[in-house]
């Protein structure tokens, strides 16, 4: 008798993914806000802006977690690359001053997991209430023989918005000024694949226990949300660029917000460098110039501002719970990074 075929005999469980999608409605509900006029379930979220803004500028940014997730995958730890996921995207939008207003996720596995589908949820919710933006909508997509059992992959975007005339664009920054760099929470989500081919090169496992720390669980820190620390400093200071450090390190993010004419001197002594850095430097022999150009080394993200307002903006970030120095200034020099000790 020939064979009879349906989509779940083929690897693809609609009833599963439908029920697992009604189980989080609920949970995605706590990170609405007052705009919200539809969100998870349909076939797409409504946000309604509303009379808060005069002239509301739509600022998006779309990103991914990366080769992070294999460590998740390894140590059947889920609950924190979501929070990952919602930090790459957020950060990117606020590096133009907005306010991250809502954001959407794309999951897509081999086969949907139902455990496994709701911890990684979980930490796109806590990452969404952590950034105060709705996690409006998304899609999960379950390609068998696409992905190798257990294997998944995040991808998502954020959207914010900002005054017109509160837009950062960096054209308001001037020789002289200083920058701020506001300290990472480790790795963030950068830099996985050199990391993971120098332990699989040492033997190194990850739950060996390095510094008093167990390798793994340092491995998937989540990267910092700044979103509610650095907006209240948007309404105090004249902020004229914001940089997320993200993959190319200082070396190629900070260049991207500054005028042809100008370049930054960035003081190494002056940044302090978890230790994380220095162990995967050490075990892969890694040059210092490939690691500035690769991680983050310490400074999740990097703000300028004038001379004058450089300390009321060290003391409103402290004050907002966030590690801040003077890690530099801006000079002349084409877009160049110039490291000094």
């Amino acid at each position: 008798m020939e064979e009879r075929w349906n989509y779940k005999k083929a690897g693809v469980d609609i009833d599963l993914g439908d029920k697992l999608i009604q189980d989080i409605k609920d949970l995605v509900s706590h990170t609405y806000r007052p705009e919200v006029i539809s969100g998870v379930g349909g076939f797409s979220g409504v946000f309604r802006l509303g009379e808060k803004w005069k002239e509301p500028c739509l600022v998006a940014g779309s990103d991914g977690v990366g080769t992070k997730i294999k460590i998740a995958i390894d140590l059947d730890k889920h609950d924190t690359v979501g929070i990952d996921l919602v930090a790459m995207c957020v950060n990117d939008v606020l590096c133009a001053g907005a306010e991250p207003i809502f954001f959407l996720d794309y999951l897509a596995c081999g086969k949907l997991e139902a455990e496994k589908f709701k911890s990684i949820i979980s930490g796109i919710v806590r990452g969404c209430e952590e950034a105060g933006c709705a996690l409006l909508g998304g899609e999960t997509a379950e390609m068998p023989d696409f992905y190798k059992e257990g294997d998944y992959d995040l991808a998502g975007f954020a959207v914010g918005v900002v005054e017109k005339d509160a837009l950062i664009d960096g054209g308001k920054i001037r020789k002289g000024d200083v920058l701020l760099g506001l300290a990472s929470s480790g790795l963030h989500s950068n830099g996985y694949s050199l990391v993971r081919k120098v332990l699989q090169s040492r033997g190194i496992n990850l739950s060996d226990q390095i510094n008093g720390k167990i390798l793994g669980e340092e491995l998937l820190r989540p990267t910092r949300i700044y979103v509610r620390s650095v907006l209240p400093l948007f309404r105090e200071v004249e902020v004229k660029g914001v940089s997320h450090i993200t993959g190319g390190g200082m070396i190629e993010n900070i260049p991207r917000i500054l005028l042809p004419h100008l370049g930054v001197k960035i003081y190494k002594s002056k940044i302090e460098i978890p230790w994380v850095f220095s162990y995967i430097q050490g075990l892969g022999n890694i040059e210092e110039e490939e690691m500035w150009r690769v991680f983050n080394l310490g400074i999740g993200l990097a703000l300028i501002v004038s001379r004058e307002e450089a300390d009321k903006a060290s003391h409103i970030l402290e004050k907002e719970g966030e590690k801040v120095n003077v890690i530099g200034e801006v000079i002349e020099g084409g877009r160049k990074v110039l490291l000094v000790e």
